[in-house]
């Protein structure tokens, strides 16, 4: 009996979008999200989601479907349920750049081991850093895992690939202690503490920007959410979740901003609702009115002067560190205090 293709239904059923599909002979239902807060066209797209891959898998030969196909319809969408939305981003834009693009119209079955391979020694040699190619290794991996188990293909040529040897390693760059103090001595205040924070503390930017004063608490701060490109989030890993030690000078630093800083909390109406949505209180240390972070990852306003800040509301400056600064810093006896500026 030929498997016919499906388009599937929607209907709504107590204020909630639901889906229903035909899947091994049984009929399928599944609760895709809420009337009021979805509409239609967004509804159907999440069904498409869902039967178009079994429309693929009913009607084509494991050897007929593409690459970009499989990664499109089944491969990112799979995967999103899973990723973070700064995690999405980054992986979907290496795939379809690096890898797609090479590929095109290939279908599953005509890749081979040596031609994958290839591709990742001439990253290396392009110039690519070991970091990108070990990610698009493993990305072909995991491609080739999901196609197996889900039989697009019978076999894995990803499996047994390897990072190529010419991929540029990462040079570790430090800064001294006399080139830490000079960095402080020409900042502003504002600037100053967000530096500190990152050196002294090993915050991540985004974490810096998503602290709240309610969630430095003694001689600690408290780290459950971060703001990545305008969206304020969980942390990067669980592991991210802590509480960061703060230093005697750092207290006072704090301090002193919390002093000339404006105060950006809503009024409480406002803030009782958007508790609901984020994991702290509004009042973030560095915000722009209304109390909402500004967007961008690396990416900030000017640096503004003192005057400047008297007159408007503070702005966060994001400073090209992404990822926790490590520091060694002593009491200046002739030991090696170095700072890991890496990233």
């Amino acid at each position: 009996m030929r498997k016919r293709y499906q388009e599937g239904s929607l209907k709504k059923y107590r204020g909630a979008w639901i889906a229903q599909w035909w899947e091994d002979g049984h009929r399928r239902n599944r609760t895709i999200g809420r009337v009021s807060t979805m509409t239609k066209t967004e509804a159907q797209l999440q069904l498409a989601s869902i039967v178009t891959p079994l429309n693929i898998k009913q009607s084509s030969g494991s050897r007929r479907v593409t690459l970009s196909e499989f990664v499109n319809l089944i491969y990112f969408p799979f995967y999103r349920r899973k990723w973070k939305f700064s995690t999405a981003q980054a992986n979907e834009q290496r795939i379809t750049y690096h890898l797609l693009s090479e590929f095109k119209q290939r279908t599953l079955g005509s890749i081979d081991r040596d031609e994958l391979q290839g591709i990742l020694e001439r990253k290396a040699t392009e110039g690519l850093s070991y970091c990108v190619v070990n990610h698009l290794r493993w990305d072909l991996k995991q491609i080739f895992d999901l196609a197996v188990a889900e039989e697009f293909t019978q076999r894995n040529p990803a499996l047994k690939l390897f990072t190529p040897r010419e991929a540029r390693k990462p040079s570790r760059l430090v800064m001294n202690l006399e080139e830490v103090r000079k960095v402080l001595s020409v900042l502003e205040q504002r600037e100053r503490l967000i530096v500190k924070l990152a050196i002294l503390s090993g915050m991540r930017p985004g974490e810096i920007l998503g602290l709240t004063w309610e969630r430095l608490q003694g001689e600690f701060a408290e780290i459950r959410q971060r703001v990545y490109r305008g969206k304020v989030d969980t942390p990067k890993t669980s592991h991210s979740v802590r509480k960061v030690a703060l230093a005697e000078g750092l207290l006072c630093d704090i301090e002193g901003w919390r002093k000339v800083s404006l105060d950006t909390r809503p009024p409480e109406a406002v803030k009782k609702l958007l508790k609901k949505v984020l994991t702290s209180d509004i009042a973030m240390i560095y915000c722009l009115p209304p109390g909402i972070p500004t967007g961008g990852d690396r990416h900030g306003p000017p640096v503004q002067s003192a005057g400047d800040r008297t007159r408007r509301h503070p702005a966060p400056v994001l400073l090209d560190l992404s990822g926790p600064v490590g520091s060694s810093l002593g009491d200046g006896k002739g030991r090696d205090h170095r700072v890991d500026r890496r990233r």
